[in-house]
């Protein structure tokens, strides 16, 4: 497995030189591609050069003890460093989504239940900018409806990295696992009984594209304008600023009223279009793939109830990988990541499988 190191290697220098050319830098989109790729190889550059110097001190420090016993001391403590360090080298290699390196865009939008749903679409909306201000990353709301207990019917919402994040840290490779059914169970602000009733919302999360990464023929669009509706001040119902963009060739359609400009709602709405042009070229992709290469691409279900939230017992379940937590309190507030890990643990192990198998 270590041997597709040296052609890693060989990339890496590659992409050294191209970053150092200042004719690379006059495209900032492509400049920002290298740069993902070539952190992501570093990190494995990096584990690769510790591995093959612990693996040649330990290998002195064989030899030297059959002459000295002093060294033997040494040994153990190197051995163990090596098998941590062979780890680690081999998760960098396991490999990973396309899309990882990328920002995110999520969509959470309210389900059964009516009103109360949509204060559960809220509070899965703060726990991830929460979740995405502990990590130093930027989110902003690209459209929203909201209800009338002041919920959300429907919130996208864009999730950024500041600089090049390492391998498996963008926003992307982390909150893909968040797709699919949240169910809540709890006592309703609506419910005068004081009875837990079960609610659920539902989250799609989609890699951003770049324009580079997806090309959208401005002939194969339909766009419409209209007059926004709900909160968003002196703008709403009197001005056309509400846009929606019709994709003619998926029929995927678009709206976003959030900005009280005209042009600032069609750039948000062509976002998540690329975004769901990409996330569906990828989702084709996987489906044409071989059933080997699907388990290596997605190999913990993200279409299906995924959580349950139960207040009551303050408990949260994610129910493919088995992690339960009572501190369900402390999540909606941001603390994410250890219910992450276990996704992330559970689609590497499965990925591994794959390799060996």
């Amino acid at each position: 497995m270590f041997e597709a190191v040296e052609g890693l290697s060989e990339e890496h220098a590659e992409l050294e030189r191209r970053l150092a050319a200042p004719e690379t830098h006059a495209d900032q989109r492509l400049a920002k591609r290298l740069n993902q790729r070539y952190a992501e190889l570093s990190a494995t550059i990096a584990a690769w050069r510790e591995w093959l110097a612990i693996t040649d001190d330990l290998g002195a420090a064989r030899e030297l003890a059959q002459e000295d016993s002093a060294f033997a001391a040494e040994i153990e403590p190197l051995e163990l460093r090596l098998v941590t360090a062979e780890e680690r080298l081999r998760h960098l290699l396991v490999p990973r989504d396309a899309t990882d390196s990328k920002d995110a865009i999520l969509e959470v939008k309210s389900g059964e239940g009516g009103e109360e749903s949509a204060l559960f679409a809220g509070d899965l909306l703060r726990m991830y900018t929460r979740y995405a201000e502990t990590r130093g990353w930027s989110t902003q709301v690209l459209d929203a409806t909201e209800s009338d207990l002041g919920g959300y019917k429907s919130v996208t919402v864009a999730v950024k990295a500041k600089g090049t994040p390492e391998p498996g840290e963008a926003p992307y490779a982390l909150l893909k696992f968040e797709g699919g059914v949240h169910r809540v169970q709890r006592v309703p602000v609506t419910e005068s009984q004081g009875r837990v009733h079960t609610s659920a919302a539902g989250v799609l999360v989609m890699p951003e594209a770049e324009p580079v990464d997806v090309t959208v023929d401005e002939n194969d669009l339909r766009i419409d304008v209209f007059r926004s509706s709900g909160p968003g001040g002196q703008s709403v119902n009197t001005t056309d600023s509400a846009v929606r963009i019709t994709h003619l060739p998926t029929g995927i359609v678009v709206s976003c009223q959030n900005e009280k400009s005209q042009l600032q709602n069609k750039e948000s709405a062509m976002r998540i279009l690329r975004a769901r042009l990409l996330a569906a070229a990828e989702e084709e992709a996987n489906a044409e793939a071989s059933a080997a290469r699907k388990s290596q691409i997605r190999t913990v279900d993200r279409s299906e109830r995924i959580r349950t939230y139960n207040y009551p017992e303050n408990r949260i379940s994610d129910h493919r990988t088995g992690y339960k937590a009572y501190n369900l309190d402390q999540v909606l507030d941001g603390d994410l990541q250890p219910v992450l890990d276990s996704c992330v643990q559970a689609d590497l192990a499965a990925r591994l499988d794959a390799l060996e198998s």
